[in-house]
């Protein structure tokens, strides 16, 4: 039984639980004087139900991630594994094929000699899906039948409940920072592992990217693996170019939507704005290299710059820039918006111009919103690939001159990762260390924030 079917099936014994459980609280209050209990039968009935269901979850989501492993090893003990061969990646591929028949997400296998673990695959899937379903029932049967031996007229069923539900809210809140923590471990470890054949300096301060996926383990040129270049057109491409255009048209814009437009306009022309934030990033892309992309070249060419390329960093710089505007302008717009009314009025009574209010009150005042909202745009060009993959190029240059191809952490990233290499080669996990830099940068750049904001806060308050 897959796991919706199994969250399902817990979902409905609570429904039971709690109809039991409630009716049974009832009874308590037929029999009780003034007809009194110590919590209402709705809680005693809501206390069963979330001791059937969130034990039964707890047991599906550790079920989903031990039963693969589980189904694995048992087709590997199964006598039809010994067609398998003794190359990992080969093995692995074979299996993998394998599973994708018997779950019916493929109709054959590419490899004929994995076309034999298909069935030893069902029949495990088949069985360890019943032993999933009949541990689930057992789990949310033991959980509910002790909550409902525990409905008594005295027993206080809403402090329980409300424990439960603080203690949901808390797991919801470190989502965030399990997550995060985790995308930091699985970085760290990959990435020691390349520093292990790879000197940090020379990669970290090398000028020369050019690694060789094909390349053998004792062949590998450590100084092929300069990324510097990479770091600088991370850099050059959305923290600078995008930047240049993000910030100024993003804040003026900001100024104009709570300053100077008529209500009437404001309403059309902010959620306007904000659409570019749904564009997808491909649609930006196929904009900069089919639009952008040439439009620069040609006036390049056309003001005696011969050797303009069709790929350059201005364009992807460009439209990366207009993709951000949003996230400058909205989060300044309701920066300047939340600036209390008697600051503004105080500076006009002053005989402060409408100007001078904007620049030297109203903006300074709403500086940590804006400041927040340009670190949240940096952050997402950083992280952006299609623009760059599309309208940058893929050399790895280390040029100021916007009008040449440049690549960017991201692209090479995703092009480590999408080849044909071994996750032992160094340039498979180039693409781990490349984004434990990126991650550490995004990390830097969010504390900074918070710091310019705490700072001109409490400046303000």
């Amino acid at each position: 039984m897959s796991p919706p079917l199994l969250i399902f099936l817990a979902l409905a014994l609570g429904v039971v639980g709690w109809v039991i459980a409630r009716a049974r609280a009832y009874s308590f209050a037929a029999t009780q004087p003034g007809g009194r209990l110590a919590a209402l039968p709705a809680y005693h009935g809501w206390y069963v139900a979330m001791s059937v269901v969130i034990p039964a979850i707890l047991f599906i989501v550790v079920w989903g991630i031990v039963s693969p492993g589980l189904v694995a090893r048992s087709v590997l003990a199964d006598p039809a594994a010994a067609v398998l061969p003794a190359d990992g990646l080969v093995r692995q591929t074979m299996l993998a094929e394998a599973r994708a028949v018997a779950l019916g997400s493929a109709r054959a296998v590419f490899n004929p000699q994995a076309d034999v673990l298909v069935a030893p695959f069902r029949t495990a899937m088949t069985r360890f899906n019943l032993i999933g379903a009949a541990v689930t029932l057992i789990v949310a049967f033991a959980g509910g039948a002790w909550a409902f031996l525990r409905v008594r007229p005295d027993f206080r069923a809403r402090a329980h409940v409300e424990r439960m539900v603080m203690a949901i809210l808390l797991l919801a809140s470190l989502v965030a920072i399990l997550t995060t923590f985790g995308i930091f471990v699985s970085l760290v470890f990959e990435t020691v592992r390349f520093f292990g054949m790879i000197n940090p300096l020379q990669f970290l301060f090398g000028t020369l990217w050019a690694p060789d996926p094909m390349s053998s383990l004792e062949s590998v040129d450590a100084g092929r693996y300069g990324a510097l270049p990479l770091f600088w057109g991370t850099i050059y491409i959305g923290a600078i170019i995008a930047m240049v255009v993000a910030i100024p048209l993003g804040l003026m814009s900001a100024i104009y939507l709570t300053q100077y437009a008529d209500p009437r306009w404001r309403r059309w022309l902010k959620p306007a704005l904000e659409i570019l934030a749904g564009v997808p990033t491909v649609v930006y892309g196929y904009f900069a290299a089919l639009t952008v992309a040439p439009a620069i070249r040609d006036v390049a060419v056309a003001i005696g710059i011969s050797n303009a390329s069709s790929e350059s960093a201005l364009a992807a710089g460009l439209v990366m820039g207009v993709m951000i505007i949003p996230f400058v302008s909205s989060m300044a717009d309701d920066s300047i918006a939340a600036v209390p009314r008697t600051m503004r009025d105080g500076s006009l009574a002053l005989g402060a111009t409408h100007n001078e209010t904007i620049r030297r009150v109203l903006v300074p005042a709403a500086l940590p919103g804006i400041v927040a909202g340009v670190m949240l745009a940096v952050s997402r060009a950083i992280g952006e690939t299609m623009i760059v993959v599309m309208a940058a190029g893929a050399a790895a240059n280390l040029s100021v001159n916007p009008l040449e191809a440049m690549t960017t952490v991201t692209f090479q990233i995703v092009a480590m990762l999408t080849g044909e290499g071994s996750f032992d080669h160094p340039a498979t996990l180039s693409a781990f260390a490349l984004g434990f830099v990126l991650f550490l940068v995004t990390l830097a750049l969010n504390f900074i924030a918070l710091r310019v904001v705490k700072r001109f806060r409490e400046a303000y308050e």
